[in-house]
């Protein structure tokens, strides 16, 4: 058995235990899943709320909880959808650029540990690849639900 999807599944995992460590460590007055609300919102400013639970793999009531607490500390905020009225698109405030510089700070110091005894050329074919893995396993998601809906 090939055990490239447990490799990767394990560093997953062990990534995002290192992160939430780091995070409740740091101080900085938000949990790591609200780090990780502000980081998926900071990637893609302007998101519609259920684009970015999708992006996190989180129900949309449990990211609704992390948005609350970022709009309550001035970090986002949300604005009516022009396309549909329904939904709501969450932006940053410029006072989250600070809090974002903090996180990606700490997220640093974990991917240079995780990342040590990689040299420069290594470390961008292990990025380049997990790109392709990554819009690659985009592609057959969307291949496969788009057939379950015909």
């Amino acid at each position: 058995m090939d055990n490239l999807g447990f490799l990767i599944v394990d560093s997953a995992r062990l990534l995002r235990a290192a992160f939430e460590r780091r995070i409740t460590q740091a101080g900085l007055g938000l949990t790591p899943g609200e780090a990780r609300a502000l980081m998926n919102i900071a990637s893609v400013d302007g998101s519609r709320q259920l684009d970015i639970a999708t992006r996190m793999g989180v129900e949309p009531m449990t990211l609704c909880a992390y948005l609350d607490k970022l709009q309550a500390i001035g970090l986002i905020e949300r604005q009516q959808c022009s396309a549909d009225r329904r939904a709501k698109r969450i932006n940053l405030t410029s006072t989250s650029e600070e809090m974002i510089a903090s996180i990606r700070k700490e997220l640093n110091v974990i991917i240079s540990q995780a990342t040590d005894g990689l040299d420069n050329e290594q470390n961008r074919m292990l990025r380049e690849s997990l790109a392709l893995l990554n819009s690659n396993l985009q592609a057959v998601t969307a291949s496969s639900t788009a057939s379950d809906e015909n």
